[in-house]
């Protein structure tokens, strides 16, 4: 019960600080729905439905308030992300070593630049992926391009690149709590640079060339740096490190304690029939 109180308070203290992001991204809805928009105004087919101005339409009489909700509600949570992310971190501290504390704080601090990273690297190429997907329409049509519709365009492809970039991070992490040795990842790293493409080509919006290779490639490279890192801190280990043996292999400690079940025998054991020495008889 006691955990259960703490949860519900740090989920009551969490909400609080999205709720008051989203305040804030309402206030100041007019530069962030700018900032937004920059990527489809790079495109010409921004300007097909009034020539010189970018234009995106709606087509609901609820759809610009719940636009209004949506992106107040992103800016809420960027906002209030160093709140809840405490909060998280605070209900599964407990459950950690001390060694395992001493790294997480380390990769909480680089979690948040390499997710900003990811979101940076989509919205850069963000225009081109919309130039490339918008040009396969015939000449003699207009791009009448929904705002719903962009809008999710745009979370879901800043959500998935900051996410992905997230994941080199994990396995590290992995390692060094001992759950991902060097040796697995070594194992499998052709299958995991396979699947990355192939996460890149099915989970990208558009689905087009420039987007799965702009999500694969930085995610392989961070792959290697992360591998590379397990690789040199396994090497670095203590002697007393057994990390890196398999499940079903035994440690040399594991062989100094069998041994101690078969002690060595005595030199020359007395008989146990043999009466033990006395004084001399009379």
């Amino acid at each position: 019960m006691e955990h259960l109180r703490e949860l519900r308070n740090r989920l009551v203290i969490a909400l609080a600080a999205v709720l008051v992001g989203i305040v804030v991204g309402f206030i100041f809805f007019d530069p962030v729905w700018a900032f937004i928009k920059e990527p489809f105004c790079e495109t010409p087919q921004a300007g097909q439905l009034r020539p010189g101005e970018c234009t995106l339409i709606f087509g609901g009489i609820f759809q610009s308030f719940f636009l209004t909700l949506k992106v107040s509600a992103l800016v809420g949570i960027v906002v209030s992300s160093p709140v809840w992310l405490y909060q998280i971190w605070a209900f599964v501290t407990p459950a950690l070593y001390r060694n395992e504390k001493r790294y997480s704080f380390t990769f909480l601090g680089l979690a948040v630049p390499l997710f900003l990273l990811g979101t940076a690297l989509a919205y850069f190429i963000m225009d081109t992926s919309l130039a490339i997907l918008l040009g396969f329409a015939p000449s003699d049509t207009v791009a009448a391009i929904q705002i719903d519709e962009y809008v999710s365009y745009v979370l879901i492809m800043l959500v998935i690149f900051g996410v992905s970039f997230e994941l080199p991070l994990l396995l590290v992490f992995l390692n060094i709590i001992g759950i991902l040795p060097h040796a697995t990842v070594k194992k499998h790293r052709r299958t995991v640079i396979f699947v990355m493409f192939i996460f890149g080509a099915v989970i990208t919006p558009g689905g087009d060339p420039l987007t799965m290779m702009a999500l694969a490639a930085p995610m392989v490279m961070l792959y290697f740096l992360a591998e590379g890192f397990m690789y040199l801190r396994e090497k670095r280990a203590p002697a007393d490190d057994f990390s890196h043996l398999s499940d079903d292999e035994a440690s040399p400690l594991a062989d100094d304690l069998s041994s101690l079940d078969d002690p060595a025998p005595l030199d020359d054991p007395a008989p146990l029939d043999e009466e033990p020495p006395g004084p001399d008889k009379r």
